[in-house]
């Protein structure tokens, strides 16, 4: 069973080839993505990859949370899946009525 990674930290000159060399370390990588700002398409200074196996994974933690790429200290931990969110897109709807209170 895969197992996907949340890696947090990285530079902004970091791609998603030498993000996935780095974790080809600890085993067979299936998938990586490097977030964008969806205006810019400028890094975010995060993204994901995803491991085979489980223990690939573990291990791909272990050795990778801490360490330096491209001058960064990473933070590798298990990603956790996107919580619901309402249809509306969870703002504060309320902030943008036209009534004001004085």
């Amino acid at each position: 069973m895969n197992k996907r990674l949340y890696v947090g930290n990285l530079s902004y000159d970091t791609s998603e080839d030498k993000l996935r060399a780095a974790f080809e370390k600890f085993g067979t990588v299936t998938d990586v993505k490097i977030m964008q700002d969806r205006n810019t398409s400028q890094p975010r200074g995060f993204g994901f990859v995803t491991m085979s196996t489980q223990s690939e994974g573990e291990a791909a933690i272990n050795g990778l949370n801490g360490a330096d790429l491209d001058g960064r200290n990473l933070t590798v931990n298990e990603a956790r899946p996107l919580e619901n969110r309402s249809p509306s897109g969870g703002g504060n709807a309320r902030r943008f009525s036209k009534s004001r209170r004085f």
